[in-house]
Formats: C-alpha cells, structure tokens, sequence
C-alpha cells in the first residue's frame, strides 16, 4: 500500500445502527453505492457489482466490523491493476445523529495515479451525499 489517502467526514441525521446499515445491507448500499453479492461482515468476501451493467466493479475482504461503530475491507477496482487499498469507516455518535468518517488509504501515488484518484475522491462525494440524501429523506 501507499501514503496516498482519501479522508472524508460528514454528519447524518441518524442513529449509528441505522448507518450502519447503508454500510453493510446489500439492498441498503445498492441504493447510494453499489450492491455487493452478501452482507459486509467480517471475513466475507466483498464483491460489489454496477446497478446498470451488472459488472464486477470492486472486490475485496471484509476484515473488521464492529456492529455499529467500524468497518473496513480491503478494495480493489480493475484501474488499479493487482495493487489493493483499504476503506475503514468510521461510526461516532454526535448529539442528534452519526458523525461518518472515510478513510480510503493505499491509492495510486504519483503524478500517474493522480487521476484515479481524483476520480475516487469525487466518487466518494458522491455517493456519501447520496447516502446523506437517502437517511434524511427517512428521519
């Protein structure tokens, strides 16, 4: 792995549980990211396949879930080649809701792998927006 790392917080109007859920509900994540074949639990092996093109777009292991306050699985997408990278979650109750940290660490490095990266990151607004979109809708 690399020095390369994505960091990313945001606050939701929901419960840890109810997050965790969108974290590791296939029907939930299917909704804000992308459907994985089984529940993210530890030890599973996590593949996750595009809505439209039912194509294998992430694979990886759930190496840690903690019920509802951390996970994190190894990550690995066809533009990253044989290199794997870590996403961890990060669950922590705040008066009125969850505080939500990302950390994807092990990307790319270098003026090369810069732009996957970039794409990564927008990613990552992106689909924790709509995660934040999907639990206010519901609160």
């Amino acid at each position: 792995m690399t020095d390369t790392m994505i960091r990313k917080s945001i606050y939701l109007n929901a419960s840890p549980e109810q997050v965790w859920n969108y974290l590791t509900d296939p029907d939930k994540l299917a909704l804000w990211f992308h459907k994985p074949t089984a529940p993210l639990e530890q030890g599973n092996e996590l593949r996750m396949y595009g809505a439209e093109s039912g194509n294998l777009l992430i694979w990886g292991t759930v190496k840690t879930a903690r019920r509802p306050s951390y996970i994190e699985y190894t990550f690995v997408i066809g533009p990253m080649g044989d290199a794997v990278s870590l996403v961890k979650w990060t669950l922590d109750p705040v008066a009125g809701g969850t505080r939500l940290s990302l950390e994807h660490s092990g990307l790319p490095q270098g003026a090369e792998g810069f732009g996957l990266t970039l794409n990564l990151d927008e990613g990552w607004d992106e689909h924790m927006s709509r995660m934040r979109a999907l639990l206010h809708e519901s609160a």
